[in-house]
């Protein structure tokens, strides 16, 4: 898994704090500004988030390239709408040789491993087949509607892959890049980071926990699950782990 923040909002401590003293201020933006510095933008963040008042922090995004995770940890992610995204197509790129990935677990027990990688060779198998029956059918089919060799190869291709993408599973990898604004980023970590998450989503946000770190240590050095700062809300279901949950997350 490969996670990297290509673009952010600049400054984005201090856009924030602009934006908040605003709401409080018979000032403009520009005389806030000239006001402050590094330490009291760092003291009112900190004051804003122990209040949590969040709406200002929407005016921040990161935006994230994401490499190797798979199609089951893709459809997760895009379930928090408060995001734009745009993933690798299968319907566009042909997946020749298509990587896929292996689930811990599975990957810890050699019978288990053998069983996934063969089904996973298996499914490339039947791709490439499908995609040479649905080729053909496509392809003479455009040449008896009188399209050109070159156009009718290239639409019948695409019709092709667009169906035969069917065959590939969940473990498929994919690529995306998708961009939060701060307040939905601290709700997806605080879900996401939790114990209870599925393990893959769960390493992902970690990882994405990290690089903001680097860029807002401010707005983000504090953030974990919901249990690194206030009870655990998953009653009956929690890990049970709270102070290693939060050792962890603090030593991040």
């Amino acid at each position: 898994m490969k996670v990297k923040i290509i673009a952010h909002t600049p400054e984005p401590e201090k856009v924030i704090a602009m934006a908040a003293k605003l709401c409080y201020s018979p000032v403009g933006v520009c005389e806030i500004e000239k006001d402050l510095t590094e330490e009291k933008v760092d003291k009112f963040l900190n004051m804003l988030i122990s209040m949590g008042h969040e709406s200002p922090i929407e005016h921040v995004s990161f935006t994230f390239a994401v490499e190797g995770i798979s199609r089951a940890c893709s459809h997760q992610l895009v379930r928090h709408r408060l995001a734009s995204y745009s993933q690798q197509s299968q319907r566009y790129v042909k997946l020749e040789q298509f990587e896929y990935i292996i689930p811990k677990e599975i990957e810890s027990i050699p019978e288990a491993k053998k069983v996934f990688i063969e089904a996973m060779e298996k499914d490339q198998k039947d791709y490439d087949k499908l995609v040479d029956i649905l080729f053909n059918k496509h392809f003479n089919d455009l040449i008896n509607e009188g399209k050109e060799e070159a156009k009718a190869k290239k639409d019948a291709e695409k019709k092709a892959i667009e169906d035969a993408r069917y065959v590939f599973p969940n473990a498929c990898e994919t690529k995306i890049v998708f961009t939060m604004n701060v307040r939905s980023l601290y709700n997806f970590i605080e879900h996401r980071s939790c114990e209870r998450a599925q393990w893959e989503i769960r390493d992902l946000s970690i990882q994405m926990l990290k690089e903001l770190r680097k860029i807002s240590p401010i707005l983000f050095n504090k953030k974990g699950p919901k249990c690194v700062g206030g009870p655990c809300p998953e009653g009956k279901m929690t890990c049970g782990k709270i102070v290693e949950i939060r050792e962890k997350f603090k030593n991040l």
